[in-house]
């Protein structure tokens, strides 16, 4: 496979209009889980701006991990980090909104050493990462693998 990528307006181009079907359809259109050997799921991530303090989202792909989501901190695999991974990285509490109309309250951490390397491995046996190494070196950094977890939730 190659690791050639569209051209980044392309990318951006891409995801303002699976938003906008999003918005347009409910959330009918454009969520989805994600089916192992197959596809990877969408969500919407809810984040606040580090400095702004205002409400964010943003739709990701990502992968389940037992009762924990994981994503990639990309920005279309260009070299710059995406700001929702500065909003989390400043502030890890965040909401999710999965297909199906599940919210869920999540805190993020990044993966790293042996819980990095097996879930990198888990996300080769997704489609729709395409070449995924290969993009991953383009960036000329290693690709944070976020990790949500269900958040603790307090005794009542």
């Amino acid at each position: 496979m190659s690791a050639t990528l569209p051209p980044r307006w392309f990318v951006r181009g891409a995801w303002v209009a699976h938003k906008a079907l999003l918005r347009v359809s409910a959330d009918r259109i454009g969520m989805s889980t994600p089916t192992p050997g197959g596809q990877f799921g969408y969500l919407r991530l809810h984040t606040v701006g580090r400095r702004s303090g205002t409400p964010r989202a943003v739709v990701l792909g990502y992968i389940e991990d037992g009762d924990r989501l994981v994503t990639l901190a990309m920005n279309g695999w260009d070299a710059a980090d995406p700001g929702w991974w500065h909003n989390l990285r400043a502030r890890p509490e965040a909401t999710v909104d999965l297909a199906g109309g599940e919210t869920r309250a999540v805190t993020a951490h990044e993966a790293t050493g042996d819980e990095r390397d097996r879930l990198w491995a888990a996300l080769h046996d997704y489609t729709g990462y395409g070449d995924l190494d290969a993009h991953a070196a383009k960036r000329g950094r290693a690709t944070a693998v976020v990790v949500l977890s269900p958040a603790a939730t307090s005794p009542a």
